[in-house]
C-alpha cells in the first residue's frame, strides 16, 4: 500500500486512490475474449442445413423457425406449437403491413428432415401471407 504525507504531518494515512491500469487491462482481455467467441456462435441451435449449387444472400431481417434433426421445431431459440408460428411471426414483425409490405421467415431445416414436417410450417406462412424463405448452405464443388 501506498503511503503519502500530507502538509508536512508525520501521521501515515493510506492513499485512498485505486490504481485504474489493471481494471483497465482485465477489461480490454475480456473484451478481447468476448469478440473472439462472439464470431463463433451463430444460432443457439445446431441444424446442418442441406446444400444447394446456388445460394442468394438476404439481408432482410426476419425471424427464423429452426427444426431439428429429431422434427422439433423453434421460433428462434424457443420451442414452438407449428399452429402458433404465423401468429408468432405477424405479432412480432417489423414490417409496416398496413403499407403492403409483406411479413416474412427464414426456415432453417436439417437436412434429414422429411418434408411432411416442413411442409405443414409452410402452407400455415403461407396462408397468412408470410414470405418464406429456406436457408442452405452452398455445396463445396459443383457436381
Amino acid at each position: 500500500m501506498a503511503f503519502n504525507p500530507r502538509n508536512g504531518s508525520a501521521h501515515d494515512e493510506p492513499m485512498a486512490e485505486i490504481n485504474v491500469t489493471p481494471f483497465v487491462d482485465v477489461v480490454l482481455v475480456l473484451l478481447i475474449i468476448f469478440m473472439i467467441t462472439a464470431g463463433v456462435f451463430d444460432f443457439g441451435l445446431e441444424i446442418d442445413v442441406p446444400q444447394t449449387r446456388q445460394v442468394v444472400a438476404s439481408q432482410k431481417e426476419f425471424p427464423f423457425v429452426n427444426i431439428t434433426s429429431d422434427g422439433m421445431v423453434f421460433y428462434n431459440t424457443e420451442p414452438i406449437a407449428i399452429d402458433d408460428i404465423a401468429t408468432r411471426i405477424l405479432e412480432d414483425t417489423t414490417v409496416d403491413l398496413e403499407a403492403g409490405q409483406r411479413a416474412g421467415v427464414y426456415i432453417r431445416s436439417h437436412k434429414n428432415v422429411p418434408w411432411e414436417v416442413i411442409a405443414p410450417i409452410v402452407q400455415r406462412c403461407a396462408s397468412s401471407e408470410i414470405d418464406v424463405q429456406m436457408v442452405t448452405k452452398p455445396m463445396e464443388r459443383a457436381p
